[in-house]
C-alpha cells in the first residue's frame, strides 16, 4: 500500500462561531465575537491514561471522553457567543436548583446534554432500526419464513443509515448548524494545509479540500457499517451455539436484540476507530473505496468557509502548535459576561442557611467587583472569573468561616486592615471608641493601644493624628505579626510591643485606650458559629467578662490626669464604671453606642 502524506497530530471539532484543535499536550478554543474579534481560550491537556495505547479499549473511551469534552467546549463557546443574552433574570426552576441543589443550571444543562445525546443516539440508531426490522420479520414475511440474520442486518444497517443521513440533512437547514458546518469546512481546511506543509495563510488553507479523511462523520460512518458486521458476526455465531431468542417470543426477542445491540457498542466503537486510524494512514484506490461513504457523508456535514472563518480556525490550529512546543507558554481564558442576577441568585443559595444573607452577599460581591455597595443595583453583567470568585467564597462562608476572614480584610474607620484567624475582626463599635479617643488626644501625646490584636485602633490613631506617639501591645506575637503588617501597608510609624498587660511596658502615657476580652462564660456559649471561629484569648473575660477590667484599672500607667477609655460589653457599663471609681478615676462617663448599648467607659486620674 501506498504510503499517505503524514498526518498531523492535531485533530479538531467546529463549535458555535469557532472551532477547537486538539494538539499532544494542549487545546485550544478560538472564537469570533459580536464585534468581530478572535477570542482564545485554551487548556493544558491531562496525561494519558493507560488506556490510551490499548487496542479496541482506547476507541471506546475516547469516544465517551470526546462525548463529554466537546460537549463542554460547545457550551463554552455558546456563552461567549450568547453572552449578550445573559442578563434576564433567573427562573423559578433556576432559583429552585441552586437553592434546593446547589446546582449551577449551566452545569445541568451540560449533564442533560450528554446524557439526551447518548440517549437519541441510541434510540434513533439502535432501538428504531431493530424494531422495524423485527417488525419487517414478524409481519410482512410470508408465514414460515425469516429473514437470514446477515439480511437483517443488512436491512438494520441500511436503516440506520438512512436516518443518520436524514438527521444530518434536516440539522444541516437550520441556520446555525449551516454556519457550524461552515466552520467545520475551515477546521478541515486548515489541518490539511498544514497536512501538505503550506505556510497557514488564508489564501492556502482557502485552496484545500474541505473534506478530510479522519473527520469525525467519517468515524460515524465506519462505526455503522462495523455494526453491521459485528452484529451479524455475533448473532451467527450465538445460532451456531443453538441458542435462538425467538423461543422467547416476539416482543422480548426484540429487547434482547437491542439489549445485545448495545453490549456490543464498546467492541463497535473500539473497532471502528482501529480501523479509522489504519485507514488514514494510507491512500491508495482500494482505500479511497473503503472511505468513500464517509467522504460522501461530509457533503452535509461540512460547508465552504469564508476567510473570517479560516481566520479563527488558523488562531486555534497556530495556539495548539505553541502550547505543544513550549510547556512553559501560558493558558487563556474566555473573558466572559455572565449575568449579576443569575450569579447573585446563586450565591444566595449557597448562602442559605446563613443569617444575613443578602448582606453577605452584597459585600461578596463588593468584594470581586471593586465596587460600592450602593452600585450593585445598577450592575447588570459581571466577568466570569469574579463571578467564579465569589462562588468560592461563598462556600467558604457556608462552612462557618467568617466573611471577613475569607476576604482577608475588614473595613475600619475608612481604611482595610488585613485580618485572618490570628487577630479579633474589629467591629463598628471599636470605631466608636476610636472616635472617642480621637475627639480628646493633642499633639505630644503618649497611647497605648493595649490588646491591639489587628492593630487598628493604634494605626488608625495614629494616621488620624501624626502628632501623637502611638504604642500598641498584645500578649500574642501572631496577633502582634499581623499588626505590624497592617501599620506597615497604611504608613502608620506605631511602637508594638509584646506584653501581658502592662508586663513590659515601659513609662507612663496619656492615653490608653484598650478592648479587652470581655464575653462571660455564660454569653461564649450563645455566640455565633462564626464569632467562635476568632480567637478565644480575644473573646473570652473570665467567668463574669471582668477579668481583665480588674487588671487594667488599678495598674494602668496614665500620667496624672491621663486617661483610659475601655469598650464594653453591653450589660458592663455599670460594674466597670463602679470599677474605674473605686480606683480613683474622676468623671467616670459612660458611652452608649449607635444602638443605645452600654459600650464604652472612660475616665481619668
Amino acid at each position: 500500500m501506498k504510503k499517505k502524506k503524514f498526518c498531523s497530530k492535531i485533530g479538531g471539532q467546529a463549535v458555535l462561531e469557532g472551532v477547537m484543535m486538539k494538539g499532544t499536550t494542549a487545546y485550544a478554543t478560538a472564537i469570533r465575537t459580536g464585534e468581530g474579534d478572535i477570542v482564545v481560550e485554551s487548556r493544558r491537556l491531562a496525561p494519558p491514561k493507560w488506556w490510551a495505547k490499548v487496542p479496541f479499549l482506547r476507541g471506546f473511551l475516547n469516544f465517551f471522553s470526546m462525548l463529554v469534552s466537546g460537549m463542554r467546549i460547545t457550551m463554552r463557546s455558546a456563552e461567549v457567543y450568547g453572552q449578550d443574552l445573559e442578563e434576564e433574570q433567573p427562573n423559578k426552576f433556576e432559583k429552585w436548583l441552586a437553592k434546593t441543589l446547589h446546582i449551577n443550571v449551566m452545569d445541568i444543562a451540560m449533564f442533560f446534554g450528554v446524557i439526551l445525546g447518548v440517549a437519541l443516539a441510541v434510540g434513533l440508531f439502535i432501538i428504531l432500526p431493530k424494531v422495524i426490522v423485527d417488525v419487517i420479520n414478524n409481519h410482512a414475511m410470508p408465514e414460515g419464513e425469516k429473514l437470514a440474520t446477515i439480511f437483517k442486518n443488512l436491512i438494520e444497517g441500511g436503516i440506520r443509515l438512512f436516518l443518520f443521513v436524514g438527521y444530518l440533512w434536516l440539522i444541516s437547514l437550520m441556520k446555525d448548524i449551516k454556519r457550524l458546518f461552515m466552520y467545520h469546512g475551515a477546521e478541515h481546511k486548515t489541518i490539511s494545509c498544514y497536512e501538505h506543509g503550506l505556510e497557514l495563510t488564508v489564501e492556502n488553507a482557502r485552496k484545500m479540500s474541505k473534506h478530510h479523511d479522519r473527520c469525525g462523520t467519517n468515524f460515524m460512518v465506519i462505526t455503522l457499517i462495523i455494526s453491521i458486521l459485528i452484529f451479524s458476526l455475533v448473532e451467527w455465531i450465538l445460532e451456531l451455539c443453538g441458542w435462538d431468542i425467538s423461543q422467547y417470543g416476539k416482543v422480548a426477542a426484540t429487547f434482547i436484540g437491542i439489549a445485545l445491540r448495545l453490549a456490543l457498542l464498546p467492541l463497535v466503537a473500539g473497532t471502528s476507530y482501529e480501523v479509522l486510524k489504519f485507514l488514514a494512514k494510507f491512500d491508495n484506490w482500494f482505500v479511497r473505496i473503503l472511505k468513500a461513504p464517509g467522504m460522501a457523508v461530509q457533503l452535509l456535514t461540512t460547508r465552504v468557509p469564508d476567510d473570517s472563518m479560516l481566520e479563527v480556525a488558523i488562531k486555534a490550529f497556530q495556539t495548539v502548535q505553541e502550547l505543544d512546543a513550549d510547556p512553559a507558554m501560558e493558558t487563556t481564558t474566555f473573558q466572559i459576561k455572565k449575568s449579576y442576577a443569575r450569579c447573585r441568585h446563586e450565591v444566595e443559595a449557597i448562602l442559605d442557611k446563613q443569617e444575613d444573607k443578602e448582606v453577605l452577599t452584597d459585600w461578596l460581591f463588593v468584594d470581586v467587583l471593586g465596587v460600592l455597595r450602593s452600585e450593585l443595583p445598577l450592575i447588570k453583567t459581571i466577568p466570569e472569573k469574579a463571578y467564579e470568585k465569589a462562588v468560592n467564597l461563598a462556600k467558604k462562608v457556608a462552612e462557618g468561616r467568617p466573611l471577613q476572614y475569607v476576604l482577608g480584610k475588614a473595613a475600619f474607620y475608612g481604611r482595610d486592615f488585613l485580618v485572618d484567624s490570628r487577630v479579633l475582626i474589629p467591629r463598628p463599635e471599636t470605631e466608636q471608641l476610636t472616635e472617642e479617643v480621637l475627639k480628646e488626644i493633642k499633639a505630644g501625646d503618649k497611647v497605648l493601644d493595649l490588646c491591639t490584636g489587628s492593630g487598628a485602633v493604634g494605626v488608625t490613631i495614629k494616621l488620624e493624628n501624626q502628632e501623637v506617639d502611638v504604642t500598641a501591645s498584645d500578649i500574642s506575637q501572631d496577633a502582634l505579626n499581623a499588626a505590624t503588617v497592617n501599620a506597615k501597608r497604611l504608613g502608620a510609624e506605631v511602637l508594638f510591643v509584646q506584653s501581658d498587660l502592662f508586663e513590659h511596658i515601659e513609662g507612663d502615657f496619656d492615653v490608653i485606650v484598650s478592648n479587652p476580652p470581655y464575653i462571660s462564660k455564660k454569653d461564649m456559649e450563645t455566640l455565633s458559629p462564626q464569632v467562635k471561629k476568632e480567637p478565644y484569648n480575644a473573646l473570652f473575660g473570665g467567668e463574669d467578662g471582668l477579668d481583665f477590667y480588674r487588671r487594667i484599672i488599678p495598674d494602668a500607667p496614665l500620667k496624672e490626669g491621663g486617661k483610659l477609655y475601655l469598650e464594653i460589653g453591653y450589660d458592663q457599663g455599670d460594674a466597670v464604671k463602679e470599677l474605674m471609681e473605686r480606683n480613683g478615676y474622676k468623671d467616670v462617663e459612660i458611652v452608649k453606642d449607635y444602638e443605645g448599648h452600654d459600650r464604652i467607659v472612660k475616665g481619668h486620674k
